[in-house]
C-alpha cells in the first residue's frame, strides 16, 4: 500500500514511512522535474522512482536492524555455530 501511494504521491507516501527530509527531498525534486518533464516525459516519473527506492531502502534498513536485534538477544542459529 506505501509503495502504491509513494507512486501518486512521493512525498506523503516518504513522510508516511518515517522519512521527512527525502520527502523534503522529494517536493524539491518535483519542481525542475515537473517543468523539464514538459518537454523531456520521461522525467515525470523521476520523483515516483525515488520515493519507491527510498522506501524500499529503508525497509531493507528495519529489516536488517531486526535480525541483528534477534541474534544478540538468542544468539546465532545452531547452523551458523558449527
Amino acid at each position: 500500500m506505501i509503495y502504491l501511494l509513494a507512486i501518486f504521491l512521493p512525498p506523503l507516501g516518504l513522510l508516511l514511512n518515517g522519512q521527512p527530509f527525502n520527502a523534503i527531498l522529494n517536493l524539491i525534486l518535483i519542481v525542475p522535474c515537473f517543468f523539464l518533464g514538459l518537454i523531456f516525459h520521461p522525467l515525470l516519473l523521476v520523483p515516483s522512482i525515488h520515493a519507491v527506492i527510498a522506501i524500499y531502502m529503508e525497509r531493507e534498513k528495519r529489516r536488517h536492524r531486526e535480525i541483528v536485534e534477534a541474534i544478540r538477544q538468542h544468539g546465532a542459529p545452531r547452523e551458523w555455530r558449527e
